[in-house]
């Protein structure tokens, strides 16, 4: 029987539903949702509002949005009100206004029956439901979008003039949008978008050193200590970071290293993990692209991929580079090209995506190129230029 024992000890921190009891990186726009909605719990029926979230993929809008909602309805709990904080996703309601009230009501009452009814009927049921229970409600209308495309500005303009026809009663809907490009906003009647576009909030993308923070929180959560390296961390967030910041992105890359980790029954998640995870979202490197590279570059490329498969690093010097290079043209009884010829092949294999450049930082003496394989499985690669070799693919 194995000994083995997993790299993770909660990979359930990793699932994309999961909301994290403090969110890295937002607090600012955190606060600003608690300010748009402090009446909910200071003067719960006063009065309505309406908030825009938005932002690129994996830059946090949701998990904002949820995470806002477990705070208030927990704190309106205290206060012995009946708010509640309902998150729909418009494009898994297939962009209807309808199917979201359905889903929307059926929070509420599980049994409530599926067809019979309107969107129009849906809404004042709902509304009649709000008030039966003396409840409040904010509904988060996620990839709005979708919405917007299928069905205009009506679904938005309707489910605010519910409010404004109820002129002596409580207060009880709320809305929050969750959209990614504003552009999405052009396709609103004018009165509709103006009311939308009171109360924004833009999420940025993630920085590199963000990701890492957020990588490092969600480590610490699902996996066993002392099982993910730094060097596997920097890699992730800089990977996260090419994708435009995209944290849910990065989240996931950790995850499938995690994965790779396991089923090699390593110790812990290598960087060569995370190439694994990586080629297995975006195959990038084609074998044919590898077979157009020149003998020379192929014998640097199987020279610095024997340097990763032997290493935990993620960058490799311009110097070390060299000598691996000259191990593999020894090997193949090959006469090695100078310096210049070779940060050609550099620049070459870089344009095709085989290989990242960057220049060392601080705590470095002097500066030097180093390359990263962020994206290609060493050992897979290290294969593939052995075989192509062999076969005379010169």
């Amino acid at each position: 029987m194995s000994r083995y024992s997993s790299v993770f000890k909660d990979e359930s921190k990793l699932d994309i539903n999961y909301v994290p009891h403090t969110l890295l990186h937002r607090k600012l726009q955190l606060n600003l949702l608690n300010q748009f909605f402090r009446f909910a719990v200071e003067n719960p029926g006063g009065m309505t509002q309406r908030a825009l979230i938005m932002g690129n993929i994996g830059t946090g809008k949701t998990v904002l949005s949820q995470h806002f909602g477990l705070d208030i309805t927990k704190e309106a709990k205290q206060r012995n009100i009946n708010l509640n904080y309902i998150h729909i996703n418009c494009r898994e309601c297939k962009g209807s206004l309808f199917m979201i009230l359905q889903r929307t009501i059926m929070k509420f009452y599980p049994n409530f029956p599926r067809r019979g009814y309107s969107a129009e009927e849906l809404l004042q049921a709902l509304m009649q439901i709000l008030d039966d229970k003396d409840a409040y409600l904010i509904l988060t209308l996620d990839e709005l979008e979708t919405l917007v495309q299928n069905e205009g500005s009506d679904p938005l303009y309707n489910l605010s003039r519910i409010q404004e026809d109820r002129i002596n009663a409580p207060k009880r809907l709320s809305l929050i949008c969750i959209l990614r490009q504003p552009e999405h906003l052009e396709n609103l009647d004018p009165s509709t978008r103006s009311t939308l576009q009171r109360n924004i909030i833009r999420l940025d993308d993630y920085s590199e050193a963000q990701l890492e923070d957020i990588l490092a929180d969600r480590v610490s959560l699902a996996f066993r200590d002392g099982t993910v390296p730094t060097q596997t961390l920097t890699l992730i967030a800089e990977l996260g970071n090419c994708e435009r910041g995209n944290a849910r992105y990065s989240i996931e890359l950790l995850w499938r290293a995690g994965k790779y980790a396991d089923a090699s029954e390593l110790r812990d998640v290598s960087p060569e993990c995370v190439r694994n995870a990586v080629a297995s979202v975006y195959p990038v490197v084609r074998k044919d692209m590898i077979h157009e590279f020149s003998l020379h570059e192929k014998l640097f490329l199987l020279g610095v991929a024997r340097h990763f498969k032997q290493t935990d690093s993620v960058y490799i010097s311009m110097g070390e580079a060299e000598e691996s290079y000259a191990l593999v043209c020894e090997e193949y009884g090959e006469t090695g090209r100078g310096h210049t010829q070779l940060w050609k092949y550099v620049k070459t294999l870089s344009a095709a995506g085989v290989i990242e450049t960057t220049v060392s930082g601080v705590g470095q003496r002097g500066k030097t190129t180093l390359i990263g394989l962020p994206r290609v499985p060493a050992a897979d690669l290290e294969q593939e230029l052995v075989k192509i070799l062999m076969q005379g693919g010169r």
